[in-house]
């Protein structure tokens, strides 16, 4: 092949992500605007917190890095600290949505690149793309403060680098891609999985191929960077918590709300391979749609069976059903949790989201599929657009999970009450985020009128003795009372409300409000 052959082929791969950047720019924004004005784009509780905590760090009574906590991995909620000090940003959710925005372009541009190192032609990469960018359930979690697309971006960057590194044994490579995965370590734990398999991967590869000495060089060399993210967590939690293991015992872990749903008998799928298996793969087709299932099937069989990559290219590709072992993995071990209507004796979603994991791996698998076969190439192409189109007619699951799902929780009545009867009155607010973090968003009140656990320097006092720091105290309604940790910092004890009256009554939360006479009292009337 001559030069000029050369450099106009690179020039056209060039304009192609260009251009393909330029559109999925557009489709990001223009999905955004829609579920803004749609007041979607904070339906998810999980999402309000998630701004909560970007906004704790430079807003509140007590601010800085100690308040990103310990459970929620850091990286989404460093990264919105860059905007989340404007109101906008934070009670727009923009804060939030602008990175998975950003991730939302970043993955259709690996996808196109992951295809185009398959040796796909232009088409086949653009509707391999297309399946992810124009997935109904994608297109709304990228509109959204959501950790799912900056998890998906880190995560599917990092397999791509270890796919091209398994071809080109470039250790620049394997370099580039252990720092995509610690990124995605630091997002969500699916990243600690995904880091362990990949070492177990370069592990046995290596050891096959080129013996120990080798192996142990290049296993240290993708550790060290890979894993840094997690050493730092858990360096984090020693050093701020006390315990390197708090994000995964402590009182605000996971595996203590998963308890609290097996004594209830809601973890059907804990302890069985089956349950938990059926569980995921439901959700993952909810998410992607059955004919999208079914072209990606046959996308993975001709993949694995006819496909002319090389067999450390084929083994490289394992990485990419990483999503799929680890929520299967999680969901038998009863560390996660997932809710589908009228499935293993459910009533409502929650969680549907983590069957998008699969969905990069799933558009490269088509777009293999309809590069692959050149003389289907018109056929299959249009027959994937008709799947993907109806996948439109059907309100998306992830939005079902939002509105009506236990990922929902609507607080807009506390919060115009609190807006309404608190902005314009002096006095603090005493409230668990933990419990209540949707609320403190929804009111539209600044930070720094709240008094929360993340303000170690007055909580202990003031949940002992509220009526010396705050004029309102919300804690849950009183058949959940005891599931709210600020009244299990009260010690469950209805005396510390006693110059307290009730003031409002809601469906997650009851306010109480200082009586009159008590409130010159308050050491800080803000």
């Amino acid at each position: 092949m001559s030069d000029s052959i050369k450099k106009r082929k690179i020039l056209s791969a060039k304009m192609q992500i260009i251009a393909l950047t330029v559109v999925l720019s557009i489709i990001s924004i223009g999905a955004f605007v829609y579920y803004y004005q749609n007041g979607l784009g904070i339906a998810y509780n999980d999402a309000r917190s998630h701004l909560d905590i970007g906004r704790r760090v430079v807003e509140g009574l007590q601010t800085g890095m100690a308040q990103l906590g310990s459970v929620w991995l850091p990286l989404m909620h460093i990264l919105m600290t860059t905007t989340i000090w404007n109101d906008f940003m934070w009670h727009s959710g923009l804060a939030g949505a602008l990175f998975s925005m950003i991730s939302y372009v970043g993955i259709g541009i690996v996808i196109f690149k992951f295809l185009q190192r398959l040796g796909i032609g232009a088409i086949g990469r653009f509707v391999g793309v297309a399946v992810f960018a124009l997935n109904p359930n994608i297109l709304y979690l990228q509109s959204t403060a959501m950790t799912e697309l900056l998890l998906l971006f880190t995560m599917t960057t990092g397999a791509y680098y270890i796919f091209i590194w398994f071809e080109k044994r470039d250790d620049t490579l394997l370099v580039q891609s252990a720092l995509w995965v610690m990124l995605s370590t630091l997002v969500r734990y699916d990243g600690w999985f995904l880091f362990f398999i990949a070492t177990m991967l370069i592990i046995v590869y290596t050891l096959r191929r080129e013996g120990y000495s080798t192996a142990e060089g290049k296993v240290f060399l993708f550790c060290l960077f890979g894993g840094f993210g997690i050493v730092l967590w858990l360096l984090w939690n020693y050093i701020i918590f006390g315990d390197p293991l708090y994000f995964a015992f402590g009182p605000y872990s996971a595996h203590s709300q998963q308890e609290a749903f097996a004594v209830n008998g809601l973890l059907s799928t804990k302890g069985s391979w089956f349950i938990a298996s059926k569980t995921y793969l439901y959700a993952v087709l909810l998410n992607i749609g059955k004919y999208i299932s079914g072209f990606a099937l046959v996308g993975m069989i001709v993949f694995f069976l006819f496909g002319k990559s090389s067999k450390k290219m084929l083994y490289a590709s394992l990485i990419l059903f990483s999503p799929i072992l680890f929520n299967i993995l999680a969901l038998y071990l009863g560390h996660s949790i997932l809710f589908i209507p009228n499935f293993n004796g459910m009533t409502t979603w929650f969680n549907i989201r983590y069957g998008t994991m699969i969905i990069p791996t799933v558009a490269i698998f088509i777009g293999f599929l309809v590069g692959r076969w050149k003389w289907f190439t018109p056929v299959l192409m249009l027959a994937v657009l008709l799947a993907i189109g109806t996948n439109f007619y059907y309100e998306p699951v992830t939005i079902a999970d939002a509105k009506y799902g236990k990922s929902q929780k609507n607080v807009n009545e506390i919060g115009e009450w609190l807006n309404k009867n608190v902005k314009n009155k002096k006095g603090l607010i005493l409230i668990s985020v933990a419990s209540h973090d949707s609320i403190i968003f929804s009111s539209g009140l600044p930070m720094k009128r709240f008094i929360h656990e993340g303000v170690n320097s007055i909580w202990p006092s003031a949940t002992k003795n509220p009526e010396e720091w705050v004029r309102w105290v919300i804690v849950m309604p009183e058949k959940s009372k005891n599931s709210d940790f600020l009244w299990k910092a009260m010690d469950n004890d209805p005396k510390r409300l006693r110059h307290f009256h009730l003031a409002g009554e809601f469906p997650y939360a009851v306010v109480y409000e200082l009586d009159n006479k008590y409130f010159d009292k308050i050491k800080n009337k803000f």
